[in-house]
């Protein structure tokens, strides 16, 4: 489903790691709201530091060790900071696209011995249902020319590209491990592994 972006307002946003400016924006093909959270003078020539993150209320809210993206989340902010400039793509895409209370359950499922796959198959829904097609229009508006893209997954380098965004390079991030998250970053590499199997993605 292509997009439909409204932008709504801009903000200061001051974190831990440093003051970012906030901009909001609604897809009004679904009524989800998206931020895009940067630093920095974006609309220079030099590829800008950049980060797709989907939003996780159970990782970043409640603190679940059942995943990694609380740690991923903060690591693409610091190192923006770090940068001095940069923007993370904040999308309202919980649960890998399938929502909250479908997220809780496939936690249920994988309680009972699925993985996270299986659970979602078993929900009636596809391993990923997550799309970047609001991305590409935020990046447009915000007049960015081209990314470095903070990624380990070659899914969204393939989806940006088809859409005409310029990547520049890969940065990869390293994931924070745990007795409850170890299945499913495994299960994620293997994934991620496939996709760039199926897509040939070079990765820099």
């Amino acid at each position: 489903m292509t997009s439909k972006l409204k932008f709504i307002e801009t903000s200061k946003l001051p974190t831990d790691v440093g003051e970012f400016t906030v901009h909001a924006f609604t897809d009004e093909k679904d009524s989800k709201d998206h931020l895009a959270i940067g630093m920095g003078d974006l609309l220079t020539n030099e590829p800008v530091l950049s980060r797709i993150h989907s939003q996780c209320i159970t990782g970043e809210s409640f603190f679940s060790m059942r995943c990694d993206c609380r740690y991923q989340l903060t690591e693409s902010l610091t190192q923006i900071a770090e940068r001095g400039r940069g923007v993370v793509f904040y999308l309202q895409q919980e649960g890998r696209g399938i929502g909250l209370s479908n997220k809780i359950r496939a936690y249920n499922l994988q309680d009972q011995g699925l993985d996270t796959v299986e659970a979602n198959h078993q929900l009636g829904f596809k391993e990923d249902e997550r799309g970047y097609g609001i991305v590409s229009d935020m990046i447009n508006f915000l007049g960015i020319k081209e990314v470095d893209l903070m990624t380990n997954n070659p899914k969204k380098i393939k989806a940006l590209e088809a859409m005409g965004v310029v990547i520049n390079q890969r940065v990869p991030l390293y994931s924070s491990t745990n007795k409850y998250n170890e299945k499913y970053i495994s299960i994620i590499v293997n994934m991620k592994t496939i996709y760039n199997h199926i897509f040939s993605i070079r990765i820099i």
